[in-house]
């Protein structure tokens, strides 16, 4: 059997709202992949927002274990890129490679990849058929491949903005008939957004399609473990940069070598952390000391090597850091609770860390300053899956309020969490931050001296 190639795939901004999780998005080649592997549907990213998410799942661990506390284009980076799953792979004969958005790194460069097959990150290009880095990652299958190969291949497509949606040709593109993501309301405005998403999604599922069909043409499907997964939830409101689920869940797929096949589903709890130690685990190498996560193998796969198991964690943490505005929170998510804490004592939203969109300016015009801004939450995800109804003050629930902020303070002091002594992160010199006061993330952007 050949060495097995490592292929991650991966969206920006999309979260579970796909269709093989059960939503009216037609993704018809991430459902191939699904009915082929595995689809792990309580799958969460490390953070809701881009940089620190994807710092996470190319080393194993957490946004700020890595040191990646904001934004690659906001001059954050890693003080470390040997960490990162390029470099881990490299010694052991792979050739690594990377496609359209990378975000760990001022400069893509400066990560420690072989090659960089596309640097075009750009919604939707002139040539329609499927994005460019799709193209360009094509492009490599379709040459002859000499040795192993791990490549990152990062779509822009569910990034804002969006294409016009296409109902004459795609029906469920149609506003009239499209159903908000939760937990927002059902408006005209939040509909049209929504159906120009799901265009964005057709474009993304086109560049997947293209790839997989590539593997197959060259021969490739059967040793080449392929990820596919997004980095964290929505660009809407009350999703990204939030700490409940519609901001941290993720869909995610896997298909290839160790047991990854015939149309599985697994209810386990995994994070993103957990694809680095998979990757390397199907790489036959060792998982390095300073990855925090768990190889999905033993959840799928029977054999001498990986006894099967149904959970590999009791809990998943996120946290956040910096977006456009320093907003400090951590999260414990168990199998029925959450528990999130924020660390800047504010009373109003940080309305920089929320993009405009249509949905922003909706709850703008009905009052959304004025609602509660707890700096602790807990939720019941059985009976409140919207997490919605905060039971910090239910005496009945203080058993389960202790249990889990020790499940919270254990985790960063294990990690060295940098909000532990004094509850602050301090930004890297000449990153750029906005003002927590601002209306949107351009406004009053200052270098961190």
């Amino acid at each position: 059997m050949p060495p097995t190639n490592i292929l991650f795939m991966h969206s920006h901004n999309t979260g579970q709202f796909v269709q093989p999780f059960g939503h009216a998005v037609p993704t018809p080649n991430l459902q191939r992949l699904a009915e082929e592997g595995v689809l792990f549907r309580r799958a969460f990213a490390a953070a809701p927002t881009c940089s620190p998410s994807r710092a996470a799942f190319l080393t194993g661990t957490y946004p700020h274990a890595c040191g990646m506390l904001g934004l690659a284009h906001r001059n954050f980076s890693m003080p470390d890129y040997s960490l990162h799953l390029a470099n881990i792979l490299k010694p052991h004969g792979y050739l690594t490679l990377q496609a359209g958005v990378e975000h760990t790194a001022p400069d893509t460069e400066t990560v420690g990849y072989d090659r960089i097959l596309s640097t075009d990150d750009t919604n939707y290009p002139d040539k329609p058929d499927h994005p460019q880095a799709a193209q360009a990652v094509v492009d490599f299958l379709d040459s002859e491949q000499s040795q192993p190969f791990f490549l990152s291949l990062g779509l822009n497509e569910t990034h804002i903005p969006y294409p016009d949606a296409n109902p004459q040709d795609h029906p469920c593109e149609d506003e009239r008939y499209c159903l908000p993501p939760r937990p927002l309301p059902d408006t005209p405005q939040i509909r049209a957004q929504t159906a120009a998403f799901k265009a964005s999604a057709r474009v993304m599922d086109q560049g997947y399609g293209a790839v997989l069909d590539a593997l197959a043409r060259n021969g490739l499907s059967d040793n080449t473990l392929v990820i596919c997964f997004s980095d964290h939830g929505l660009q809407f409101a009350r999703n990204m940069c939030n700490l409940t689920d519609h901001g941290i869940g993720v869909y995610l797929v896997i298909r290839g070598p160790g047991g990854f096949a015939g149309g599985q589903v697994s209810d386990a709890l995994v994070s993103l952390i957990d694809l680095v130690p998979t990757a390397c685990d199907a790489a036959g190498t060792e998982i390095p000391v300073h990855v925090l996560g768990k190889a999905l193998q033993p959840l799928v796969s029977d054999s001498a090597s990986h006894r099967r198991v149904e959970a590999l964690r009791d809990e998943i943490f996120a946290e956040v850091n910096y977006h456009a505005a320093y907003e400090p929170m951590r999260c414990v998510r168990s199998e029925g609770y959450k528990y999130i804490r924020r660390y800047d004592g504010r009373e109003r939203l940080v309305l920089p860390n929320i993009d405009e969109t249509p949905a922003k300016q909706l709850l703008l015009e009905h009052g959304w300053t004025e609602q509660p801004r707890p700096q602790e939450m807990l939720y019941d995800l059985i009976f409140d899956p919207d997490e919605a109804d905060n039971l910090i003050e239910n005496s009945k629930m203080a058993d389960v309020l202790a249990d889990m902020r020790g499940r919270l303070d254990r985790w960063m002091q294990e990690t060295d969490d940098p909000l532990l002594p004094d509850g602050h992160v301090r930004a890297p010199r000449g990153s750029k931050v906005s003002d927590v006061d601002g209306l949107t993330p351009r406004d009053d952007v200052r270098t961190t001296p």
